[in-house]
């Protein structure tokens, strides 16, 4: 099933937030040392990811000239500035209710990032939901946590994120029509390695031991792309 990966994702943002309404007075201590657990988590997948490489050049030269693009494009500062926009304008209209605020920024949080898009496109092209299943456990435990401070609307977070994933993966199932074989199974695996190399420095993120502007960074799976191409071709 190819949503599979993006529903359940939702699922867990809704019921993260439901036991957050519950549980609104967790120890900062839990709250540190579950996220310490997610990160190592991470990193691990982010690691397993990023040695499935047969090319590492081509996913060394597709996140230099990706995080080129990325920086000149500033897409990190972008995504940033858009999320404060709409957390100010939405909470200002709403009156600036727990609702409206917990909606914005847990979408924010949930939406925008590398695990998503890379998630949805391996459960599109490989009906492989690993990464999704891994964002939907982060999500779960996030949501958890958002709630216990800015309210119930954190659940309503689930919808967006549920749409945002399935158009992708749906949108990837049918790639393969189009393409041949031999090349998308390369540019599967070296899409793999890149991102699997962005998951891991969401994980150092979590950890607290880098602020990798990790967004920044999304333009490589295009790079990849291009460069198997190229290689395909020649």
């Amino acid at each position: 099933m190819v949503l599979f990966g993006s529903i359940i994702n939702g699922l867990t943002i809704i019921v993260g937030a439901l036991l957050g309404k519950l549980l609104n007075r967790i120890p900062e201590g839990i709250k540190g040392t579950v996220m310490q657990a997610i990160g190592l988590a991470v990193v691990v997948l982010g690691l397993q990811m990023g040695l499935k490489s047969e090319d590492f050049l081509t996913v060394i030269i597709s996140l230099v000239i990706g995080a080129a693009i990325g920086e000149v494009l500033a897409l990190d500062e972008k995504l940033n500035e858009t999320g404060l926009w709409l957390e100010k304008k939405i909470g200002k209209e709403a009156g600036e209710t727990s609702i409206s605020q917990g909606f914005v920024t847990a979408t924010l949080i949930f939406v925008i990032g590398a695990m998503g898009i890379i998630g949805a496109l391996d459960s599109g092209i490989r009906g492989n939901h690993e990464v999704l299943l891994t964002k939907a456990i982060i999500d779960g435990v996030t949501a958890l946590i958002l709630t216990t401070t800015l309210g119930i609307g954190v659940i309503f977070s689930a919808v967006p994120v549920i749409l945002y994933q399935g158009t992708i993966a749906l949108f990837a199932t049918q790639i393969n029509r189009f393409v041949p074989e031999e090349w998308m199974d390369a540019f599967i695996v070296e899409m793999t390695a890149a991102g699997g190399i962005m998951i891991l420095a969401i994980g150092l993120n979590l950890l607290g031991l880098t602020k990798v502007r990790v967004a920044n960074l999304l333009p490589s799976l295009f790079v990849v792309g291009f460069i198997i191409t190229i290689q395909y071709l020649f």
